[in-house]
């Protein structure tokens, strides 16, 4: 369910990125945000599970900003 949630936000970011450019950096500061929230909850658990939460949303963070620089990037190779 998470991994599918992380997914969408990964295509919506990429279809954003593409689509519009200069809107999408405020939707990709929103994900940006949220993801840091939960890295920073995740963190405080204890031991190695606060390892684990806290490294599982820093990754999806960074697949979700990985999305939305190719999202702009395909655009800025567009002839038009």
């Amino acid at each position: 369910m998470v991994i599918a949630a992380v997914v969408g936000i990964c295509v919506l970011l990429l279809v954003l990125g593409f689509l519009l450019p200069r809107f999408s950096e405020h939707a990709r500061r929103g994900t940006d945000k949220g993801f840091s929230v939960g890295q920073r909850a995740g963190g405080k658990a204890p031991g190695p599970i606060g390892t684990l939460f806290s490294k599982s949303f820093g990754k999806s963070r960074r697949a979700a900003n990985k999305s939305h620089s190719a999202g702009q990037g395909a655009r800025s190779k567009m002839p038009f």
